[in-house]
């Protein structure tokens, strides 16, 4: 079954992707499954493992299953200087 996800991109993500936020449906079980449907349609070179992934304003694990209406967050790694 699809659910609708609020999927928001932080720097060099919205970069690559064009858009800071959008609405998208998915039949994913998971997060790690949804970063890969993500992936795919939007040309991401970054592996699971140099980015963090939240849920709802939390931290959370690629395992952690999908709610309809979710706002995930997809955070790429930050360089300072």
């Amino acid at each position: 079954m699809s659910k609708a996800i609020n999927v928001l991109y932080f720097a060099s993500l919205r970069e690559r992707t064009g858009v800071a936020q959008e609405t998208w449906q998915s039949s994913a079980a998971d997060l790690a499954s949804l970063y890969e449907e993500l992936a795919a349609h939007h040309a991401l070179c970054w592996p699971r493992a140099q980015l963090r992934v939240a849920v709802d304003g939390a931290f959370a694990a690629w395992e952690q299953p999908l709610r309809e209406g979710s706002e995930v967050v997809f955070i790429p790694p930050v360089s300072g200087g």
